[in-house]
């Protein structure tokens, strides 16, 4: 099976210079973790995850009304293609530990694949599982 049949098609995005917040209410209206950052003409620039709001806005004791996303969204972006298979996207998945991954056709986001498609399919169900046991891998906390 191909990401293209397994993704998500209907993507919210924000773009680099929006605020933290509007992101923030994004994603809450969305229900999601995470949300690309794409430039006007929908390139994939980065990523923003609640975790990146947390740990690089509010743990940071930043002013939230000043931050913009591009300051502290994840510049370093796996992707997969629409025509990628979904074991291949799965093992990217593990391999990167991520547990999502933005879909990318002519340097323009198409879509989102995340580790929940993968495992909504039964075929995929081992892909997925084995997919998130290495994403989940514990780390040391640091000192």
């Amino acid at each position: 099976m191909k990401v293209k049949e397994l993704m998500t098609k209907d993507v919210s995005s924000v773009c680099p210079e929006d605020s933290v917040i509007e992101a923030a209410r994004i994603m809450k209206q969305r229900n999601v973790g995470s949300i690309p950052v794409c430039s006007q003409n929908k390139e994939v620039q980065g990523i923003l995850t609640d975790r990146d709001i947390a740990l690089r806005v509010v743990a940071e004791g930043k002013n939230l009304n000043d931050v913009k996303v591009s300051e502290v969204m994840s510049k370093s972006l796996k992707s997969a293609s629409s025509e990628m298979s979904a074991q291949d996207a799965a093992n990217e998945m593990s391999n990167s530990q991520v547990r999502r991954l933005p879909v990318i056709e002519n340097n323009q986001m198409v879509g989102m694949l995340s580790m929940g498609d993968l495992a909504t399919q039964n075929i995929h169900v081992d892909e997925a599982g084995q997919a998130l046991s290495k994403i989940s891998q514990p780390s040391k906390p640091l000192s």
